[in-house]
């Protein structure tokens, strides 16, 4: 019963950051919606951090984190696009790598020679969502930055496209050559 628990108290860690993006719809205070982009990222690390060194990493918790990530980025930056502080360009630039993987994982599922391939977590995918924290915590506290640091995140967001491609690839072929061949049809 305690990895039970355990196992949901991590689902409602990532869950959690679905509430925080409609807090932060409805409040307008610039340090408080700073706030809660801390908060969520705090629950992004502290919940794969337990699974991880706790061993309670699941194929729901591997699906229901990044759901709850992209919930929550996505719905900041458009609020951040409606509030003025981000122009569509910018939008698009920092939803870049959200896109592309959206459309592999699309046709992945779709493609019956992809269904088996594992879509995981990439390094540089991570790298990506910790600059995007740092955007919007620019883009609410020093706007500045806020250009150079989409620059940046569009550039890293092209080659995360690229790095999950080929890692799927990788294990789509891997997992091509575990197959038996197929059966020669016998003619009578």
């Amino acid at each position: 019963m305690h990895r039970r628990a355990s196992l949901v108290l991590l689902n409602t860690l990532s869950l959690s950051r679905l509430p925080l993006a409609a807090v932060f719809i409805a409040v307008s205070d610039l340090r408080l919606r700073a706030l809660l982009v801390v908060l969520a990222a705090a629950t992004d690390f502290l919940d794969g951090w337990i699974a991880r060194h706790r061993g309670l990493a699941t194929r729901l918790g591997a699906l229901i984190d990044p759901v709850a990530d992209r919930a929550f980025m996505v719905t900041a930056f458009i609020v951040c696009l409606l509030d003025g502080l981000l122009d569509p360009v910018e939008l698009t630039l920092l939803l870049l790598r959200d896109i592309g993987t959206a459309i592999g994982f699309i046709v992945a599922k779709f493609r019956p020679d992809m269904r088996a391939v594992e879509l995981k977590a990439r390094m540089l995918g991570k790298v990506v969502t910790t600059l995007q924290l740092a955007v919007l915590l620019c883009v609410l506290l020093y706007p500045p930055l806020v250009r150079p640091l989409v620059a940046f995140v569009a550039l890293l967001s092209l080659a995360s496209v690229v790095d999950y491609t080929r890692a799927v690839w990788r294990q789509r072929q891997r997992q091509g050559q575990e197959l038996p061949p197929p059966m020669e049809s016998v003619r009578e």
